[in-house]
């Protein structure tokens, strides 16, 4: 399988640690509209609910994306 040299240049190998990826992960989140971070954090109260439900129930239900 023939690599990408160019895709390859492009990757930043810290973000592929724990530590790394705890970074970006902040950054990304540092950036975000303050309206935006309401809302990923309600998305994932709902999706946390459904996981509740689903593992006491014993059956993993479809969850819809709020896209």
């Amino acid at each position: 399988m023939p690599t990408d040299d160019l895709q390859t240049d492009r990757i930043d190998w810290s973000l592929t640690t724990w530590e790394g990826a705890r970074r970006e992960q902040m950054r990304r989140w540092g950036r975000m509209p303050l309206a935006d971070m309401i809302r990923a954090l309600e998305d994932m109260q709902v999706l946390a609910e459904k996981l509740v439900k689903s593992s006491a129930s014993g059956s993993m239900e479809r969850v819809p994306r709020s896209d």
